[in-house]
């Protein structure tokens, strides 16, 4: 399950298991039920310490999306499901301290958009791609998701990777506009520590007014209902 390293620096949220490199239960840091309440938690524990929040994952994935297999299992509507993920969206996304996604890995699907739901973000440059695989699967984005692409990435660039599921290596992510910063693996988190340096001054709740006003139309999107007719 997900874990929080509190240092003076930063509160770093792991999407993976604390002492391991694989979670035998969750090898890929799907969206499990479980884990959305977890990291949610941990979420609310690095604001409430005051500290920038630093998005990383143990393993090959910073996170392989949707939870399939729950997904399909029945064991609650598709809608109830995805509602919970944008939840867990609209909280990064308006969180009152500043984020930076550190992607150590490949991020696909729901794992890519909370990628973008961070302040900065940067990508390891050897290795693991960024790709919205949905058209591909033959999957719609509901609102919520939509909204958040359509904020978070430029048009020409969320044109092709919708449409055409391609995947984006570090050097093109940015090109694109999807990431700010490729560096080397062994610079990922130390890079994402020196932005937290950077911006821990602003965290509080000025800085949560700031973002909530400033993604109001997204946050708008988030939190209305998914349809039960989306699929």
């Amino acid at each position: 399950m997900p874990y929080l390293n509190v240092t003076d620096d930063a509160a770093e949220l792991y999407l993976g298991t604390e002492g391991v490199e694989l979670d035998e239960t969750n090898p890929e840091n799907r969206f499990g039920r479980e884990w959305i309440a977890k990291v949610s938690d941990l979420t609310d524990e690095a604001v409430a310490a005051k500290k920038p929040l630093i998005i990383s994952a143990t393993g090959k994935f910073f996170s392989n999306g949707l939870d399939t297999d729950y997904l399909f299992s029945g064991a609650e509507p598709l809608p109830t499901y995805l509602d919970a993920v944008h939840a867990l969206y609209a909280k990064v996304v308006s969180a009152a301290t500043p984020t930076i996604a550190a992607i150590n890995g490949h991020a696909f699907g729901a794992g890519a958009m909370l990628a973008l739901c961070a302040d900065h973000r940067i990508m390891r440059e050897d290795r693991g791609f960024w790709s919205l695989p949905e058209a591909a699967l033959n999957m719609p984005f509901p609102r919520g998701m939509a909204g958040l692409l359509r904020t978070r990435v430029p048009d020409a660039t969320l044109t092709e990777a919708i449409l055409t599921s391609r995947r984006y290596g570090a050097a093109d992510a940015v090109a694109g506009g999807i990431i700010e910063e490729a560096v080397p693996a062994d610079r990922l988190l130390e890079r994402a520590r020196e932005v937290a340096r950077e911006r821990a001054q602003f965290a509080g709740e000025n800085l949560g007014n700031i973002k909530r006003a400033l993604r109001l139309p997204l946050l708008e999107d988030l939190t209305a209902p998914t349809p039960a007719t989306l699929l």
